[in-house]
């Protein structure tokens, strides 16, 4: 390969939040009371950023802008909005976009929370399907809104669906006006083909529901399936959703800050921009600009091209880890992201272990996985394998021999 997705990055001494047991790190999402076992090195697997280098053409991007050593206030530049508009294009067959149809976002989840404000009245209802991600449940808790959850279910193929009559079914009852769309899906991967995408926002439309539609995954499918914007199933569609964006995903840019939305209402776009205008916040960073132009590169093409390969590299080998030793744990393969979420409900029952007594076995041998009873289904468990293979044989060589197959 061109690029280095094979070098493993000590990052504690960069304060990563994907590291709190590494060195004691302020991470307000783990569990300070469990300690990895002595001769075991931690392994970080759960919060959903990558452990590779960047994409070179990033920090060089970054370096020539601090170069010029004047950061006032500065306005986007058209380059920032002309590699949107190709890399939607090249990647997801996007047409017709415009820079007025893209706005800076600095979160996806912040950008959910001002479209919510836009759409939805205080204490409305929310459809959302689960098992759910957790920023989502946290943004509507935090501002006064009420999840209501229409749950996946798993065909007689093994592969999540969404269920149509309950979510017309909720949507009339409840007179919800509203929905978060996951596109493609966190926690289980799910990448929705282009029917599905098709009946869900027929049922939105018929019942007057706005989607806002993250996509923030867009970019990270794995071999033999294709994203489908949300935005691009019908003129309705494309004017009943608010989709979020961001490179952060893509290129592990979270720390930089930077997402966008994708609005072609006019009337929704305006009313979302002013309400974010209103906190004073909702600005651009001058380096994450830059880190988006530096991404979007034709070498950022490239890049994400060999890291979606490795991505599936490494979730063909956990996946068909999982089925082959772990008797009792429940996986299904994803279709995108670099996430697998697995269900150990009968592994437990098996075992007369506790959900709590697994989590924690796999922690304290370093195995940094992420509790999924989070994402609201029972006794799951969240893995994060963008990172190198030989660390992802080796956190499940660990789970093989002191986890699920070992007396303890």
């Amino acid at each position: 390969m061109k690029y280095d997705f094979t070098s493993i990055i000590e990052r504690q001494d960069a304060i990563a939040v994907e590291w709190p047991l590494a060195k004691n790190n302020r991470s307000p999402y783990y569990n300070y009371n469990i300690r990895v076992k002595e001769g075991f090195d931690f392994i970080p697997m759960w919060v959903a950023d990558m452990n590779f280098p960047a994409c070179p053409t990033i920090p060089q991007a970054i370096i020539e802008r601090t170069q010029h050593t004047t950061y006032g206030y500065f306005a986007p530049r058209q380059e920032y909005f002309e590699s949107i508009i190709k890399w939607q294009k090249d990647h997801h067959g996007v047409e017709g976009l415009l820079p007025e149809h893209i706005g800076y976002e600095n979160g996806v989840l912040g950008g959910v929370a001002s479209a919510l404000q836009v759409l939805c009245e205080q204490g409305g209802k929310v459809l959302v399907h689960s098992p759910v991600y957790v920023g989502f449940t946290g943004v509507l808790k935090n501002h006064g809104y009420e999840a209501v959850h229409t749950p996946l279910y798993k065909d007689e193929q093994g592969v999540w669906r969404m269920d149509y009559e309950d979510m017309d079914k909720k949507l009339k009852e409840q007179n919800i006006h509203v929905a978060i769309f996951c596109s493609p899906q966190n926690p289980t991967g799910r990448v929705w083909e282009k029917w599905e995408i098709e009946k869900a926002m027929e049922i939105y439309k018929a019942n007057d529901c706005f989607v806002i539609s993250d996509e923030i995954w867009a970019d990270l499918i794995l071999p033999g399936h294709k994203h489908i914007p949300t935005q691009s199933i019908s003129e309705d569609a494309k004017m009943r959703t608010v989709a979020m964006y961001a490179p952060s995903k893509t290129f592990n840019l979270a720390g930089l800050i930077g997402s966008y939305h994708i609005i072609y209402n006019k009337y929704l776009k305006d009313r979302i921009v002013k309400t974010e205008s209103l906190s004073h916040y909702n600005s651009m960073n001058v380096l994450s600009m830059h880190a988006l132009i530096g991404a979007y590169k034709p070498e950022g093409y490239e890049w994400v091209a060999e890291l979606c390969q490795v991505l599936g590299e490494n979730v063909d080998y956990g996946y068909d880890y999982i089925k082959a030793h772990f008797a009792g744990v429940d996986i299904v393969k994803p279709q995108g992201t670099y996430l697998l979420y697995m269900d150990t409900t009968k592994w437990l029952e098996e075992h007369g272990k506790t959900y709590d007594q697994l989590y924690s076995r796999g922690l304290e041998y370093g195995v940094g996985w992420q509790n999924g009873e989070a994402f609201f289904m029972k006794n799951t468990i969240r893995m994060n394998l963008a990172l190198p293979n030989s660390r992802v044989r080796e956190a499940f060589d660990r789970l093989d021999k002191y986890v699920f197959n070992a007396e303890w």
